[in-house]
């Protein structure tokens, strides 16, 4: 199956062939994140005993659990588990440069955001739903990019295997003067942009940093490319929507006044001068997100809604998280219901 056909399909674990290895993934471990992870090790030490546990290779590891290195030696994964918030998702994409990426269970540590479907209290039901094949994931939508010089050839840029959850930024950081940028889109020249800088973003990060630009909401199961510009001198100028299937490239103009500096989910990791160039595209390997309303048992549900594996949690973010369309009205509501 292409990349474009993969990305944004919902899929159903696999009855009768639950995961053999398990990747702990956790913000800086703070007392309640090592309460969680130890609680969360002593459950499944005690359930699945025959499961191998991984972590990264830091001064913060567990006790009792086997070092785990990113790379294309590195050992197999079944099942990824990430404790903190979104950036912690976005880490534990990361590690998965090359190759398929393993479903991710992902658990806030009290925090909020888009790709945090369950809360730690709910570790067990979780749990229990991945290794019994009941639970559905979400493939998520990543980008990978290739550099060239300004004569066309490729760049060794050190980040080539990049796999991108989120976007890629070329922004003019902490220059004075505005980026001057030719836009190709299947090596098609689509314009010149004078601006602070572009986005290219998946479908998931069009809530993270194209959403703060100006650029469209776009639900998570679609296959496209979001390329949104960051405050352009042209009022005419607005965000575009591509199909998965499409190439764009951005090259800085031999024109520019400066160069620019090239970040990926927030990393600065490049930076681009006069005619170079960065092309942008969807990646082979999306990211398979669990999703909480796959494992909701009809009980769990209040008043009217959709059923388990019918209710999609994005909507219910762009609510609670976003408050979409919320009027003064709506936000006065919200305020009573909570005291």
């Amino acid at each position: 199956m292409s990349s474009s056909s993969q990305a944004g399909w919902r899929a159903q674990l696999k009855p009768g062939n639950p995961p053999k290895s398990l990747l702990i993934v956790n913000k800086l471990r703070t007392k309640v994140v090592v309460d969680a992870i130890d609680t969360l090790l002593a459950y499944v030490r005690e359930k699945y005993p025959t499961l191998r546990v991984f972590h990264e290779d830091r001064p913060d590891i567990p006790d009792g659990v086997e070092v785990w290195h990113p790379g294309p030696n590195a050992e197999p994964v079944d099942l990824v588990v990430t404790l903190g918030g979104d950036g912690t998702i976005l880490h534990a994409s990361s590690l998965f440069k090359v190759g398929a990426v393993p479903p991710v269970l992902s658990f806030s540590m009290g925090t909020l955001g888009f790709l945090l479907p369950f809360h730690i209290d709910d570790y067990a039901k979780a749990l229990d739903s991945a290794f019994e094949g009941r639970a559905t994931v979400l493939h998520r939508m990543r980008l990978s990019c290739q550099f060239h010089s300004a004569d066309g050839m490729p760049m060794d840029a050190h980040c080539e295997d990049w796999q991108v959850m989120n976007e890629i930024a070329l922004h003019r950081g902490s220059s004075p003067h505005l980026n001057t940028i030719d836009i190709f889109v299947d090596g098609q020249h689509l314009t010149e942009a004078v601006s602070d800088g572009l986005i290219v973003s998946t479908p998931t990060g069009s809530t993270a940093y194209s959403l703060s630009a100006g650029g469209p909401i776009v639900h998570p199961s679609l296959s496209a490319l979001v390329l949104t510009p960051i405050c352009p001198r042209s009022l005419s100028f607005r965000p575009l929507v591509f199909p998965s299937s499409s190439t764009i490239t951005l090259r800085v103009s031999e024109r520019s006044r400066a160069s620019a500096g090239l970040s990926m989910d927030g990393q600065v990791s490049h930076v681009l001068g006069p005619g170079e160039a960065v092309t942008v595209q969807a990646s082979l390997y999306p990211i398979p997100c669990i999703n909480r309303s796959s494992i909701a048992e009809p009980e769990d549900r209040t008043g009217e809604g959709a059923g388990p594996g019918k209710e999609d949690d994005w909507v219910r973010d762009i609510n609670n998280l976003l408050q979409y369309n919320a009027t003064f009205r709506s936000k006065a509501l919200l305020r009573h219901s909570r005291t």
